[in-house]
C-alpha cells in the first residue's frame, strides 16, 4: 500500500508539472491565420502552463470546425508546437439521377459550396434535404448515397447518388363524421386530394401524396370549420393505407365537428389607455350574434393592431382570447391590448443603393429622423419605393434600439433602368415592325426620366425625345417635355407628324395624382403619284393645340410586377385654340392586381386591365385622332392598330376598304401570371383580351354619305400565353396569341414582344 501511494503521488506530481513557455509555433494551419490563433489561446510566451491547460487549448482549436486531429508537441527548450490536420476541401459537387442540371437545387436543397471544409454532419443533412424535396414530389422509398472521392490536390469531390422513390397516387379519400359542410369544399383546401378522372390534365385533381403535407391538411380543414364557428372542431390526422404492390393509398379522417358557437360579446381590454374602445370597436368586423369566424377575427386583430400602431406605439401587442360557454354555445372574444411605449424615430440609413442618390429614396419615405412611428406609414414607405421602379426589391427594417427608439434600416437592390428597349410584332399583313428606344428612368441616379426613341418599319418611322422630372426640387411638383417627329406610311399614302408636348403635375396625396399639359403638332400627308382618286376630306392638312388635363390613383406595391393594388387614372383633351382640329377626347385606364400565393401556395398573379375611350367632334375631328384597336394594350392576336369601323374606299383601285377609326372603344383583359424560372426571373403568363370599338358616324356623315359603312360595332378578342424575364436589361414580354371571333379581311398577329414595359 506504501508503495502505491508513493507512486500514485509520483505520477500526480509530474502531470501537474508547469512548463514554461519560449516559443508557440503552427504546423500544418491555413485556415486560421498565426496572430489569430495566438489570441485564441488563454496563455502567452513566458507563461507556466501544466497539461490541462494545453489540452484545454486543443480543445478550443478544435471547436473551430477546421480541423480532424490535433495534437502538442513540448521540447526541451521550452518550445510548443501545435500540430493541426486540416478537413479537406470539397472542390466538387455532383448530384445524379434527380435534378442533376438544375443549380437552384444545389443552392436551395444541397446548400454546401464549393470550396467549403468537408463536414460529415452537413453532408448527412444535405441528404436528409434531398430525401425530404422527393417526398414532398409525392414519392416514397427514395434512396440517396454518398460517394467520397479523395482527389490527387488533397480535396474531396462529393457526389449524391439518387434514385427516386415512387409516387403514392390517392384513390380514395373519405371524411367520416362530416355532415354540417360539404366535404367537397375540403378539397379547395387540402395539398392531398384524390384522383380524378383524367387527373393529368391541368386543373384536374392527379391525386399524388404530398407527404410533408399531410400534418396540415388536418389543420386547414379544422380552420375551415372555424370560419363557420365550430370551435370545438376535432381533425384527427388522416388515416393512410398504402398499397406497395401498385403504389396506391386509401385515405380517411375522422372527424368531430360539435356545435356552432355565436359571438356572445367582444371584449376590449387595454393594459394601458391609449384609445377610446369605441374607436377600436369600430375596426371589428365580427357581430355579436352571428356565428364566430376565425379569419374574421384575425383580420380584426390586425387591423387594431395598425390602429394602435399608427399611434406610435410600435410595440403593441394583440393578444386575441376566446371564453367558450358550451351551455349558451357562445363565446366571449376578447382582445388584450399591450401598447409598449410610444416609439420615436431616431434615425434612417439607406443601404443597397449603389446608383440612386439617397435623397431619392428619403423623399418617397412617410418617415424620417425624429417622426413618430406609424406602421401605415412604414407600409406605404415601402410600397412607395416599389413603384418607383428603380429597385428589384427592397425592405425596411425595423432596429430596435430600446423601448422608446428605432432606427429604420432602407435595403434596396438596385434594378436596371437604363437600358435599350426593343418592341415590334409579327402580323400576317404587314410583317415585321421593330422599335428601338434608348432610355434611363434614373439617370445618373436623379429620378430623372429621359428617353430617345426610334422605331421603324417597312410602313412607319417615329423618333422623339423626352425628359421628365416626378419630383421637382424634390417637391411634389413634376415636369416633362417631349418632341417628336413621325412618318405612318398606308397603302397609297402617308401621314408626316411633327410636334412638342409640355406638363406639369402635382402629387395631392401619397396616392392621387394630377397633371396638365399643352401639346402643338402639325399633320400633314403625302401620296403616291400613281393615285388619281383622293377623298379630300380625309387627307385635309391639320394642325393640332390642346390641353390635357388628368388625374391618377394609383396604390400599387411595385411598378414593373405589382401583387396588390389598383390604379384609376382618367385624363381629357380638349383640342382647338387656333388650331384646325377640334375636339374632346376621354381616356379612361383601370387596372387591378392581385397575388393569390395564399390561396396556391406558389407565387400566382391575377390581373385585371381595362380601358375607356371616347371622342366627341366639336368642330374638326381627323381620322388620325380617332381610336383603332388591336396589339399589346388592347386585344392581341391582330396586329396593333388593325381594327377600326371601315367604309368603301372610295379609290376604286384600292383592294382595301378604308380604315376610318373609331370614336369608343372599350378593351378588357385579364391575366394569370405564373412563375416559371424564380432564379431567372422568367414567369409565364395566359391572358384573355376582349374589345369593342364603333364609331357614330355624325361627324363624317356630310362627307361621307356616299360611302356607307362596311363595318362598325366590332367586337373581336384574343387569348394565348406569352414569358415574362425581368432581364438584365429590362423587362421583356413575348407574346403567342390566337385571335377570338376573326372575320375575313381581319389582320391577324400570332407573335408580338415588348422590352421597357411594365407587365
Amino acid at each position: 500500500m506504501r508503495i502505491f501511494l508513493a507512486t500514485l503521488l509520483s505520477l500526480l506530481a509530474a502531470n501537474s508539472f508547469a512548463y514554461t513557455i519560449k516559443s508557440i509555433k503552427y504546423d500544418g494551419m491555413v485556415q486560421i491565420s498565426e496572430s489569430v490563433a495566438l489570441r485564441m489561446l488563454k496563455f502567452e510566451i513566458g507563461d507556466d502552463v501544466d497539461d490541462e491547460m494545453l489540452d484545454e487549448s486543443i480543445k478550443m482549436y478544435y471547436k473551430q470546425g477546421y480541423f480532424e486531429d490535433i495534437w502538442v508537441e513540448m521540447d526541451k527548450e521550452g518550445a510548443l508546437t501545435y500540430h493541426l490536420k486540416e478537413k479537406p476541401l470539397i472542390s466538387m459537387i455532383e448530384l445524379k439521377g434527380w435534378k442533376e442540371n438544375e443549380s437552384e437545387a444545389m443552392d436551395r436543397i444541397i446548400q454546401i459550396k464549393v470550396g467549403s471544409l468537408y463536414d460529415e454532419k452537413k453532408i448527412e443533412a444535405a441528404k436528409s434535404r434531398i430525401i425530404e424535396a422527393i417526398n414532398q414530389e409525392a414519392k416514397i422509398d427514395s434512396v440517396v448515397e454518398i460517394s467520397k472521392e479523395l482527389l490527387e490536390n488533397g480535396s474531396y469531390k462529393i457526389t449524391f447518388l439518387v434514385n427516386e422513390g415512387e409516387e403514392i397516387i390517392i384513390e380514395e379519400l373519405l371524411y367520416s363524421g362530416v355532415s354540417a359542410l360539404d366535404s367537397d369544399d375540403f378539397n379547395e383546401l387540402v395539398a392531398n386530394k384524390e384522383r380524378e378522372f383524367m387527373g393529368w390534365l391541368w386543373g384536374r385533381n392527379d391525386g399524388k401524396m404530398k407527404v410533408a403535407d399531410l400534418e396540415y391538411d388536418p389543420l386547414r380543414i379544422r380552420d375551415l370549420y372555424m370560419q363557420h364557428g365550430y370551435l370545438d372542431i376535432d381533425v384527427k390526422q388522416p388515416f393512410v393505407k398504402v398499397s406497395f404492390d401498385n403504389y396506391t393509398a386509401d385515405m380517411s379522417y375522422q372527424i368531430k365537428e360539435g356545435e356552432v358557437y355565436n359571438v356572445g360579446a367582444i371584449i376590449i381590454e387595454q393594459e394601458t389607455n391609449v384609445i377610446d374602445d369605441a374607436l377600436v370597436k369600430e375596426q371589428i368586423k365580427l357581430e355579436i350574434g352571428k356565428p364566430f369566424n376565425i379569419e374574421t377575427f384575425r383580420d380584426d386583430s390586425q387591423r387594431i393592431k395598425t390602429l394602435i400602431a399608427d399611434l406610435s406605439y410600435a410595440f403593441v401587442q394583440i393578444v386575441p382570447d376566446l371564453k367558450k360557454n358550451k351551455e349558451k354555445g357562445e363565446v366571449d372574444v376578447i382582445f388584450k391590448i399591450m401598447p409598449g411605449d410610444k416609439v420615436k424615430i431616431r434615425n434612417v440609413v439607406i443601404s443597397g443603393n449603389s446608383r440612386t442618390l439617397d435623397r431619392i429614396i428619403r423623399r418617397e419615405l412617410y418617415l424620417g429622423p425624429g417622426d413618430m412611428y406609424s406602421l401605415t406609414d412604414l407600409m406605404d414607405s415601402r410600397n412607395s419605393l416599389g413603384r418607383l421602379g428603380f429597385f428589384e426589391g427592397n425592405t425596411i427594417e425595423e432596429k430596435r434600439i430600446d423601448n422608446r427608439t428605432i432606427d429604420l434600416v432602407v435595403k434596396v437592390k438596385e434594378a436596371p433602368t437604363g437600358n435599350i428597349q426593343v418592341g415590334g410584332g409579327y402580323g400576317s399583313y404587314g410583317g415585321l415592325l421593330i422599335s428601338v428606344a434608348l432610355n434611363d428612368r434614373n439617370i445618373w441616379g436623379s429620378g430623372i426620366d429621359i428617353g430617345v426613341k426610334a422605331e421603324r418599319s417597312s410602313l412607319t418611322s417615329n423618333y422623339s425625345f423626352s425628359i421628365s422630372n416626378p419630383r421637382l426640387n424634390d417637391s411634389d411638383f413634376s415636369g416633362n417635355f417631349s418632341v417628336y417627329t413621325s412618318n405612318y406610311e398606308y397603302n397609297d399614302y402617308a401621314v408626316l407628324s411633327d410636334g412638342f408636348a409640355t406638363g406639369i403635375g402635382h402629387r395631392f396625396t401619397r396616392h392621387t395624382s394630377g397633371h396638365i399639359g399643352y401639346g402643338y403638332s402639325a399633320n400633314s400627308y403625302e401620296f403616291d403619284d400613281t393615285i388619281t382618286t383622293v377623298d379630300t376630306f380625309y387627307f385635309e392638312d391639320y394642325s393640332k393645340s390642346s390641353v390635357t388635363a388628368s388625374v391618377k390613383f394609383d396604390n400599387t406595391d411595385d411598378f414593373y410586377l405589382p401583387r396588390k393594388g389598383f390604379m384609376l387614372s382618367q385624363s381629357i383633351e380638349a383640342a382647338g385654340m387656333g388650331a384646325d382640329a377640334s375636339f374632346v377626347k376621354s381616356r379612361t385606364n383601370f387596372g387591378a392586381f392581385r397575388g393569390l400565393e395564399e390561396w396556391f401556395g406558389f407565387d400566382v398573379i391575377a390581373r385585371y386591365k381595362a380601358r375607356l375611350y371616347y371622342v366627341k367632334e366639336s368642330g374638326y375631328l381627323p381620322v388620325a385622332e380617332r381610336f383603332y384597336m388591336g396589339g399589346i394594350g388592347s386585344v392581341r392576336g391582330y396586329e396593333s392598330y388593325s381594327l377600326s369601323p371601315t367604309i368603301e374606299n372610295p379609290d376604286s383601285t384600292a383592294t382595301e376598304d378604308r380604315r376610318i377609326g373609331g370614336e369608343l372603344t372599350a378593351s378588357n383583359s385579364f391575366e394569370l401570371s405564373f412563375p416559371l424560372l424564380p432564379k431567372a426571373k422568367i414567369r409565364l403568363v395566359t391572358y384573355l383580351d376582349w374589345g369593342y370599338i364603333s364609331a357614330s358616324g355624325d361627324a363624317l356623315a356630310t362627307d361621307i354619305v356616299n360611302y356607307p359603312y362596311l363595318s362598325n360595332g366590332i367586337s373581336r378578342g384574343g387569348f394565348g400565353a406569352g414569358l415574362e424575364w425581368f432581364s438584365p436589361v429590362g423587362p421583356i414580354q413575348l407574346m403567342f396569341s390566337k385571335p377570338l371571333a376573326e372575320e375575313e379581311g381581319d389582320k391577324t398577329s400570332m407573335f408580338e414582344f415588348t422590352m421597357g414595359q411594365r407587365f
